[in-house]
């Protein structure tokens, strides 16, 4: 069972909802603020963090940043730019924990994230 901390500025239930109900891997989430969350991780009572925000960097992983650091953390997707598979199986390859996303790519960033996680 890998467990998600859904932090970031927006849709924190929506995106608990999926990770809650994706059937191609055991997972759960809990949901904070973006520091409660990046803390989670940091201690290990979490295996990633989630940030969704307008941008997929500022709001969505401001806190994650300032808890885990930089190389920790991975923008999966920004205004114009959408996720991308492989960009989010090197990241994780590369021992990122934190994934920030938009609004607007949101359900399909989730989706991408935890597909990729499940193969690791």
């Amino acid at each position: 069972m890998k467990t998600i901390a859904v932090g970031g500025q927006m849709m924190k239930s929506q995106i608990a909802q999926i990770i809650n109900t994706y059937e191609g891997g055991e997972f759960t989430a809990v949901v904070g603020s973006d520091f409660e969350a990046a803390l989670k991780v940091k201690t290990q009572q979490a295996d990633y963090y989630f940030g969704c925000c307008a941008t997929g960097a500022g709001g969505s992983l401001a806190g994650a940043i300032a808890i885990l650091g930089y190389s920790l953390c991975m923008s999966v997707s920004l205004p114009g730019k959408k996720p991308v598979r492989e960009d989010i199986a090197k990241g994780l390859s590369d021992g990122k924990k934190a994934f920030g996303f938009t609004d607007g790519t949101m359900e399909e960033a989730v989706r991408l994230l935890l597909e990729e996680i499940t193969k690791q």
